[in-house]
């Protein structure tokens, strides 16, 4: 045998190892870390300045992989190196789920795809209970009341508060965004839907200002759940404004009773305050909550009718009266069980 054909046949060997390895080593990485129904996805954080061996012990140990095919971290590091991709990864929180492998973690950390967190803000719930919902949220920094009030101070004094000034909806961030930066979302998107809502608001539109339509909103949020009585509840309210008849609102009574316990009583009817609108004529002076999309562009568009009054009925809806003895007789029905 000649040395060139010897030379070859070494040379052939080691392409032919060397390919074994390759192949090896991309199953080896390819495979997922275990069942999805036997593991819940692990969510961890991936600090600066820490090494890809690192992720790998994190995820050997999760996953128990000493205990399965993938069962040495120097074989995964080894591999990984080789064909992962280890450099350049982002630090953060990600979500590895059981039907990952190898590939999809490095490609995760090097995208920095990590993983999104959320925070629902509910219609109809006040400021207050914002906040107290945005210093709960997981991941999320800052105290939200500071934040709130270094926003409203932005705005200056066009607002004596952020209430109804933010847009109930679901909000992503990812681990360690501020609450001011939900905050700011929340305002800058209540102010493109309010423009939105305003420019197609109808003739029949019972306020003369943005702000106003907020105010009106947020009253029709607390006063009916349901979708297809917003309209209807508008209406009473517009009907009321225009020949200057009070709104006599429990919810803005309510939202001027300090430590409310629950129990609205007369007393509380009579008490003179700023949000009483049994005392009161016209809006109150801000908005009594946040309120929906749904409930500004009710209270852009209400309904034409009759009706200037409405009381809760058995069924979680309410019945409407165009006079004062109609909703007499619904409320001696519905509210006090005599007919």
């Amino acid at each position: 045998m000649t040395l060139l054909k010897r030379l070859f046949l070494i040379a052939l060997f080691f392409i032919v190892i060397g390919a074994g390895v390759l192949g090896y080593g991309y199953y080896y990485l390819s495979q997922p870390f275990g069942s999805a129904h036997q593991n819940e996805a692990l969510v961890f954080e991936f600090p600066k300045g820490k090494h890809a061996r690192y992720v790998i012990e994190e995820i050997t140990e999760y996953y128990s992989l000493d205990k399965s095919v993938l069962n040495n971290t120097q074989l995964s590091y080894g591999f990984s190196r080789l064909l992962g991709g280890v450099s350049h990864l982002r630090a953060g929180v990600y979500e590895i789920k059981p039907t990952h492998n190898w590939f999809d973690v490095w490609r995760k950390l090097a995208n920095g795809d990590e993983l999104q967190f959320s925070v629902t803000l509910v219609e109809g719930h006040t400021l207050e209970q914002w906040l107290l919902k945005l210093n709960e949220a997981t991941y999320l920094t800052g105290n939200a009341k500071a934040a709130a009030d270094t926003l409203r101070a932005e705005l200056g004094a066009s607002y004596d508060s952020l209430e109804g000034l933010l847009l109930p909806e679901t909000y992503t961030y990812r681990a360690y965004s501020s609450a001011e930066s939900i905050l700011r979302d929340a305002y800058e998107s209540m102010q493109r839907t309010l423009a939105e809502v305003w420019s197609e608001r109808s003739d029949d539109c019972p306020v003369d200002s943005p702000y106003e339509l907020l105010v009106l909103a947020s009253i029709i949020e607390k006063e009916t759940g349901i979708a297809g009585e917003r309209s209807l509840v508008a209406s009473v309210f517009a009907n009321r404004l225009a020949i200057g008849m009070r709104l006599q609102s429990d919810p803005t009574t309510i939202y001027g009773v300090e430590n409310f316990d629950g129990n609205l009583t007369r007393a509380h009817l009579r008490e003179k305050t700023a949000y009483n609108t049994y005392r009161i004529n016209g809006l109150p002076p801000t908005p009594i909550a946040m309120p929906s999309r749904a409930s500004l562009e009710a209270a852009a568009n209400p309904d034409e009718s009759p009706y200037y009054y409405f009381v809760a009925d058995d069924t979680g809806g309410h019945v409407f009266s165009k006079t004062l003895e109609e909703h007499n007789k619904a409320v001696r029905r519905y509210q006090l069980n005599k007919e």
